[in-house]
């Protein structure tokens, strides 16, 4: 999962929404110097990872990508639920979408003094560019995937791999919505699944 659907699965609170998205940057964090709701919001993002990781409908999912590209195919499927998240708000939230965007927005700016530096960069950028509500455009997530292809210190061909996703756009649609209403079920049951 990505950072959208990280904060919208996570318990509800600003802390454990930042830690939903810290979870992506524990690298050299003291987990035991962070409070305890934002602890709580960096296990779920594992845990939360570690289904969705498992889940059929993402295995199948991820076979639908090029043997050149399959190595990648769980990254680009991070950002594209984003997508079908957006697309789909209504199915799953009560909640207006906008509304949610920057509601989490301001929680992140409020507590960076919660985040380690690399951090404070990504959701700067995030906010400022309002990442969220531009996946609800296919072409974005393009553009974002290529960003992240060009990050990749090795050669690889990740570069370009919305063409695949226009390809297969219908059938990873169809996996995501058997996937995601599963993932929500876990997702409020943890920590007691």
């Amino acid at each position: 999962m990505n950072h959208l659907a990280h904060t919208f699965l996570a318990p509800d609170s600003a802390e454990a929404r930042v830690g939903s998205i810290l979870g992506d940057f524990t690298k050299g964090i003291d987990w035991a110097g962070l409070p305890k709701p934002v602890l709580e919001g960096v296990r779920h993002h594992l845990a939360v990872d570690t289904f969705t990781d498992q889940h059929p409908q993402v295995l199948a999912s991820k076979q639908l990508f090029s043997k050149q590209r399959r190595r990648f195919a769980g990254v680009a499927l991070d950002i594209l639920y984003d997508h079908f998240l957006l697309r789909h708000w209504h199915r799953y939230s009560e909640f207006e979408q906008t509304a949610f965007i920057h509601t989490v927005y301001r929680e992140l700016s409020a507590q960076e003094p919660l985040m380690p530096p690399a951090m404070i960069r990504v959701t700067r950028r995030m906010v400022e560019h309002d990442w969220f509500s531009a996946y609800q455009e296919l072409d974005n997530i393009g553009f974002a995937l290529d960003r992240v292809a060009e990050r990749i210190r090795f050669p690889n061909q990740f570069t370009g791999i919305i063409d695949e996703i226009r390809e297969n756009e219908r059938e990873l649609e169809a996996n995501f919505l058997e996937f995601f209403p599963e993932l929500q079920t876990f997702a409020r049951q943890y920590p007691d699944t």
